[in-house]
C-alpha cells in the first residue's frame, strides 16, 4: 500500500489525524482537562446519596420524616449476656451481677447514653438463659464506629470475670468498626493491586515497558478526571462510595482495553511496512472508530441504570458512563498524539526474555487459526455445540433466588461478631434487625394516638408477627415516636418478610391506621430489603428494554446491517445468561463453592443480576465491535466472507485475549474479597468476560457468520435512508473489488 493521503471520514479518524499533527497541543489539552476536572471536583466537594433518597416507598417516607424532624438517630448497641449451659438462669445472682457489671462498665466509658437493664425492659429470652443490655453510642451515628472501642474493651473486661457466661457486644457501631477493620484494607488492596496486575499482563502482551505503560497511564488519568467530574456532578445527582469503586473497575477495564485496541493496530500497521503517519491514520480510521462505537454502546448500557429509580444504581450508572466517555475520548485524541511523539521509542524498555511477536503479513494466533479451521469447516456443529453448552450453563439461572444478604450470609463465620449475631437471633428472633415504625402525629401524646400505639404493640405480638418485646421511644417535642418490633423469622428473610407483611397489611391498618393525621411507615433492614426488591423488580423490564433497543440501534447504524445488529444482541444475551447460570450454580447451589470460599450463601444478592446485565452488555460490546469491524474491513477489501471471518478473528485474537485476561484478572481480584456480595460480583464478571472472549467471539460468532454468508450484510431497502456511520478504511495494495462468494461485487 502506498503511503499517500486518502480521504477518511468519521470523528475518530479526524480526531486522530488532528492529534497526530498537533501532538503537543493534544497532550497539553488532555493534561489541562485532567487537572481542571480534579481541581473543580476538589473545590466543589462530593455530595453523597442521603438515606432518605436511597429508596422509594415506605423506607423513603420514614427516612424523610426523620430527616425533616431533624432527629439524629444514635447508633444502638446491645450486649448479649448468655449462660453457656442450662444450669444458669437470668434470675440467678451470678447472672444479675454480670448484668450489673456490664451496665456499670459501659456507663463508665462516658461514650454511651440511655443504658437499660434487661430486668427493666424485660429483654430476657423465653428459656431464661439470655438477656440484653441495650444502650446508644453518644454523638453522630455515622462516626460511632470510631468511638466504640472503649465500650468494646469494657465489655471484654466484664467477660473475663464471668467464665460461665458469654458476654458479647453487637450493634451498628461495633459492626461498623469490625467491618472497617476487617475489610477496609481488603478493598484498598484489591483496588491497588488491579493496576500492577494490568501492567504485568500488558508487559507480556507488548514485551516493552513504554508500550505497556501507555494504556495504564491513560486509564489512570481518565479515572482521575472522572473522580473530579463526579464531585461536580454530585451536586445535581448525588454519588456514593460504591459508585466510586464501580467507576474504578469499569474505568480501568475499558481504559486499558481501548488503548490496547488502538496501540496494537498501530504497531501491526508499522510492522506491515507503513510509515508512522499512515499507520496512525489507519489505526484512527479502524480501531479508533471501533472504540467510539464500543464506547457509545457501553455508555448507553450504563445509562440503563438511570431508569431504576434507585439512587445507588443511578450513581453507579452515571459514574460508569462518565469514565467510559472520558476513556473513549482520551483513546482517540491524546493516544495518537503520544504515539506520534514517541515513534519507535514506544518499543523502549523491551523485556529481554519476551520475544516480540510479529503481526506483519497478516499473521495471527496459531491457536485460534487452528480453532477457526475446525469451526468454519463445520459451522452447524460448532453452533449447536457452543450454543447448547452455553444454554446448559444458563439453565440454573431459571431458579435464581435473590435477596439482600444477611450478616451470616455475607461474611460466614469469618468474624466473631457473626457468631454473636447468630446467637442473638436464636435467643431473640428478629432482635438484631427489628422493624422500625416511624409514627408521626399532630400530637403524639393525644389519647387516641397513645391508645393506637398501645394497641399496635399488643397486636404485633398477638398476630404472630413478633414475640416481643416491642419498644416505644417518644420524641414529644417533634411529635414522633419510634416503635421497634423484633420480627418472627429473625435472619430468615423469607419468614421475617411474612412477619413484616402482617405488620403492614393487618396490624397497622387496625390500629394506627384508624387515627386521622397519623403517618406510620415501617422501615428497618427487612423492610428496606423488601422495598428494594420490589422497586428493582419494577425496573428490570424498562432497563432491559432500554439497553437492548438502544444497543441494537447503535449496531444497526454503525454497521448498516440488520443481521449484525440482531446477532450482536442474541450473542450478548447468551453470554449474560451463562454468567447468571454460573452465579446460581456456585453461590446458590454450592457447586464448587469451596473453591471461592462461598459455602452456605444460598442466594444471589438482590442488586447483582441487573448490575451484571448492564455492565456485561456494555463490556462485551468491546470485543464484538472490535472483531466484527475487522471482519467487515477485510470483506470490503475483497476477501470472501469465510476468509474475512478468519482474518478478522485471528488478527484480533491477540488483543482480545490480552484485554480479556486483564479484565478477568482485575475482576477475579474482587472475587477474593471476604464479602460474599463482592465475591459474587467478581466471579460473575470474570466468568462472563472469559466466556465472551472465548466461546462467543472465538466459536459462536465466526460459526454464525459463516452460516449466514452474505446475509451478514443484509439491510432492507426501507432502512437505506438511515444515517451512514460507517467509515472509509485505507486500501491495501492492488486491492480487488470486494466480491461475494459467487464472484459478484458486494455492497457492504
Amino acid at each position: 500500500m502506498g503511503n499517500g493521503d486518502s480521504r477518511v471520514r468519521g470523528i475518530a479518524a479526524r480526531a486522530g489525524g488532528w492529534s497526530a499533527r498537533h501532538r503537543w497541543a493534544a497532550v497539553g489539552i488532555w493534561v489541562l482537562f485532567v487537572v481542571l476536572a480534579m481541581g473543580l471536583g476538589s473545590a466543589a466537594g462530593r455530595v453523597d446519596v442521603k438515606d432518605s433518597d436511597q429508596l422509594k416507598g415506605e423506607t423513603h417516607t420514614a427516612a424523610r420524616i426523620i430527616e425533616d424532624a431533624g432527629i439524629e438517630e444514635p447508633a444502638s448497641e446491645t450486649v448479649l449476656v448468655q449462660a453457656k449451659d442450662d444450669g444458669l438462669k437470668a434470675t440467678d445472682a451470678e447472672f444479675r451481677q454480670a448484668v450489673e457489671a456490664v451496665v456499670e462498665a459501659v456507663e463508665g466509658t462516658g461514650e454511651v447514653t440511655d443504658v437499660t437493664s434487661p430486668y427493666d425492659t424485660r429483654t430476657i429470652s423465653e428459656d431464661g438463659r439470655s438477656a440484653l443490655v441495650q444502650f446508644d453510642i453518644s454523638g453522630d451515628s455515622d462516626t460511632a464506629g470510631e468511638r466504640v472501642e472503649p465500650v468494646l474493651k469494657a465489655v471484654e473486661g466484664v467477660q473475663k470475670d464471668h467464665d460461665a457466661l458469654r458476654i458479647e457486644e453487637i450493634g451498628g457501631a461495633s459492626m461498623m468498626k469490625t467491618f472497617d477493620d476487617a475489610f477496609g484494607d481488603d478493598f484498598q488492596k484489591a483496588e491497588y493491586s488491579a493496576v500492577p496486575v494490568a501492567l504485568g499482563i500488558l508487559l507480556i502482551a507488548f514485551g516493552a515497558l513504554v508500550a505497556a505503560l501507555l494504556p495504564v497511564l491513560l486509564a489512570i488519568t481518565a479515572i482521575m478526571a472522572t473522580m473530579g467530574l463526579m464531585g461536580v456532578v454530585s451536586h445535581v445527582m448525588p454519588m456514593s462510595d460504591t459508585a466510586n469503586s464501580v467507576m474504578l473497575l469499569v474505568g480501568l477495564a475499558v481504559g486499558v482495553d481501548y488503548c490496547l485496541f488502538y496501540l496494537r493496530r498501530e504497531r501491526e500497521e508499522r510492522e506491515a511496512g507503513r510509515d508512522a503517519q499512515t499507520a496512525l491514520r489507519i489505526a484512527a480510521a479502524t480501531s479508533g472508530r471501533a472504540i467510539v462505537v464500543s464506547g457509545v454502546t457501553v455508555c448507553v448500557a450504563m445509562a440503563g441504570m438511570l431508569f431504576t429509580g434507585l439512587a445507588e444504581f443511578e450513581a453507579m450508572g452515571l459514574a460508569s458512563l462518565m469514565v467510559v466517555a472520558v476513556a473513549m475520548v482520551g483513546s482517540v485524541t491524546v493516544l495518537p498524539a503520544l504515539l506520534s511523539l514517541l515513534g519507535e521509542r514506544v518499543e523502549k524498555g523491551r523485556i529481554p526474555f519476551l520475544r516480540r511477536r510479529s503481526t506483519a503479513g497478516g499473521g495471527g494466533s496459531r491457536f485460534w487459526t487452528a480453532v477457526l479451521k475446525g469451526v468454519l469447516a463445520k459451522p452447524v456443529v460448532s453452533v449447536v455445540v457452543a450454543a447448547g453448552t452455553l444454554l446448559a450453563i444458563a439453565v440454573p439461572a431459571l431458579g435464581m433466588k435473590t435477596q439482600q444478604l444477611t450478616l451470616d450470609q455475607e461474611f460466614g463465620d469469618s468474624l466473631p461478631i457473626v457468631q454473636t449475631y447468630n446467637r442473638l437471633n436464636e435467643a431473640f428472633p428478629g432482635g438484631s434487625e427489628p422493624a422500625e415504625v416511624v409514627v408521626k402525629a399532630d400530637d403524639i401524646n393525644a389519647p387516641e394516638v397513645k391508645s393506637a400505639l398501645a394497641d399496635f404493640r399488643e397486636r404485633a405480638i398477638s398476630s404472630g408477627a413478633s414475640r416481643g418485646p416491642v419498644e416505644i421511644k417518644l420524641h414529644d417535642e417533634r411529635n414522633i415516636a419510634f416503635v421497634y418490633v423484633p420480627l418472627v423469622g429473625g435472619s430468615d428473610l423469607d419468614k421475617a418478610g411474612a412477619s413484616l407483611d402482617k405488620l403492614r397489611d393487618d396490624v397497622r391498618p387496625a390500629t394506627l391506621g384508624k387515627v386521622d393525621g397519623v403517618e406510620a411507615p415501617i422501615t428497618g433492614q427487612v423492610a428496606g430489603s423488601k422495598d428494594f426488591n420490589d422497586q428493582l423488580a419494577g425496573a428490570v423490564v424498562p432497563v432491559f428494554a432500554f439497553v437492548v433497543v438502544f444497543a441494537f440501534a447503535l449496531m444497526l447504524l454503525s454497521f448498516r446491517s440488520l443481521t449484525i445488529a440482531l446477532t450482536s444482541i442474541v450473542l450478548n444475551l447468551l453470554s449474560v445468561g451463562a454468567a447468571y447460570g454460573i452465579l446460581v450454580g456456585v453461590f446458590q447451589h454450592g457447586w464448587g463453592a469451596s473453591l471461592v470460599g462461598a459455602e452456605g450463601v444460598g442466594a444471589i444478592v438482590t442488586w447483582l443480576p441487573l448490575f451484571l446485565f448492564v455492565i456485561l452488555f456494555g463490556l462485551s460490546m468491546d470485543y464484538h465491535v472490535f472483531v466484527v469491524s475487522r471482519i467487515r474491513e477485510a470483506r470490503l477489501r475483497g476477501r470472501t466472507t469465510k476468509d474475512a471471518i478468519t482474518h478478522g478473528v485471528v488478527t484480533t485474537a491477540g488483543v482480545v485475549t490480552s484485554a480479556a485476561v486483564i479484565m478477568v484478572a482485575v475482576f477475579a481480584i474482587f472475587g477474593t474479597l471476604s464479602m460474599q456480595s463482592m465475591k459474587q460480583m467478581g466471579v460473575g464478571l470474570a466468568a462472563a468476560v472469559l466466556i465472551d472472549a472465548t466461546i462467543i467471539r472465538g466459536v459462536l460468532l465466526p460459526a454464525v457468520m459463516a452460516l449466514l454468508g452474505e446475509r451478514n450484510w443484509y439491510l432492507p431497502k426501507w432502512l437505506h435512508r438511515l444515517p451512514d456511520l460507517t467509515h472509509d478504511e485505507e486500501p491495501e495494495p492492488l486491492a480487488p473489488t470486494a466480491r461475494d462468494d459467487e464472484g459478484e461485487p458486494v455492497r457492504v
